[in-house]
């Protein structure tokens, strides 16, 4: 890569060009979905594994139902979740026409979809109680500058019966994983934004303000948190490593527990929970 920047010098922005400039970086760009044309990165999101189980674990959407893409980026959640029959409203506090709402408004028109734009932040949303059948957010949790009152606000605009969805989100085990994770994040060093939680600050969140939770997917128990890598890849692996005819006989309940005990700073979960 080029000369590096001094540490914290830029924001997210300047952060995510600077390294779509770098000519070594080409597929963790396309990995994370940083890659224009917007619209295709997008849709390359939308069949993405990744995309394929969160919708799994969603309801199907039905006539006039809303969902909130919360922290949405650069909008491709927002287009998946409007492409597949969501009403979508995306809060994005960061104007950003690379990544973040200036960027949502210029796929929306480019797609024809209809979403609608908020900047605001998310431990304290514009909305109503009660507003919305899906609450959506991917990488977002383990941003939240209070993160009790972010899933208390996430539970208040979500509809009774309701479903909540967190993905990607870091997990760390103590405050030396926690430097440990943010020492070798590629981007944490020059715009000073990354965070994680211990995976129980995330249950006990969640919990405390009224989620009931339904699954905690740890990293090899679904394709969301280790995309672009896939659960059959990491079958296929041991398998080979094992001497095993086929990925098959490696059974979905041993790679859970091993999943469950990675010690990995800053591997990534999924939560998903309903509103009672």
């Amino acid at each position: 890569m080029s000369a590096l920047p001094p540490p914290n010098s830029m924001t997210w922005e300047e952060a995510v060009a600077w390294l779509r400039n770098q000519p070594d970086a080409d597929a963790l760009v396309r990995a994370c979905f940083f890659d224009d044309p917007l619209l295709q990165a997008a849709e390359r999101f939308r069949d993405s594994s990744e995309w394929r189980a969160v919708r799994a674990l969603l309801p199907a959407p039905g006539p006039g139902h809303a969902a909130l893409d919360m922290g949405a980026g650069r909008g491709i959640a927002s287009y998946a979740l409007a492409a597949d029959g969501w009403q979508v409203t995306a809060l994005e506090p960061d104007p950003s026409p690379l990544v973040g709402a200036g960027a949502i408004a210029a796929l929306a028109r480019e797609s024809g979809l209809p979403i609608v734009i908020e900047q605001q932040m998310g431990e304290r949303m514009p909305f109503a109680d009660a507003s919305f059948h899906v609450v959506h957010a991917r990488q977002v949790l383990h941003h939240a500058r209070n993160l009790e009152q972010f899933c208390a606000e996430l539970f208040r605009v979500l509809r009774p019966g309701g479903t909540f969805i967190a993905t990607r989100e870091h997990v760390v085990d103590n405050d030396a994983d926690l430097a440990a994770f943010l020492a070798t994040h590629p981007l944490h060093r020059f715009y000073g934004g990354e965070n994680a939680f211990p995976l129980p600050r995330y249950v006990q969140a969640l919990q405390a303000a009224g989620f009931a939770l339904t699954h905690v997917l740890s990293p090899y128990e679904s394709d969301i948190n280790i995309y672009p890598t896939t659960v059959a890849d990491v079958r296929r692996q041991l398998a080979r490593r094992w001497h095993l005819p086929s990925p098959r006989l490696v059974p979905l309940w041993l790679l859970r527990h091993r999943s469950r005990r990675l010690t990995d700073p800053g591997r990534l979960y999924t939560f998903v929970g309903r509103r009672p």
